[in-house]
C-alpha cells in the first residue's frame, strides 16, 4: 500500500499533467467532476459500512448481546 505522503505527491502531479494545456473553464469543469465522483464514493462506502454493520454482525458472543436500537439504517 502506498503512504499517505506519496499518494499526496502522486496526486499533485496527476493534477499538474491533467492541467496542462487547459483552460479555465475545463479546469473548472474537470475540478467539479472529480469532486462529485469523490463524493459518490464517499457516499457509497458509507453506505456498504452502513450495511455492512447493520446487517452481517461479526461471529462473536458480543454481537449477540448487541441491541438492535443502535443502528443506522439508511
Amino acid at each position: 500500500m502506498i503512504c499517505p505522503e506519496e499518494l499526496t505527491i502522486l496526486i499533485s502531479a496527476t493534477a499538474a499533467s491533467i492541467a496542462q494545456g487547459k483552460s479555465l473553464l475545463e479546469l473548472n469543469l474537470l475540478s467539479c467532476f472529480f469532486v462529485q465522483l469523490g463524493d459518490s464514493l464517499a457516499t457509497i462506502a458509507v453506505q456498504r459500512e452502513v450495511i455492512e454493520e447493520c446487517c452481517c454482525p461479526p461471529k462473536d458472543s458480543d454481537s449477540e448481546n448487541s441491541s438492535s436500537s443502535n443502528r443506522i439504517i439508511i
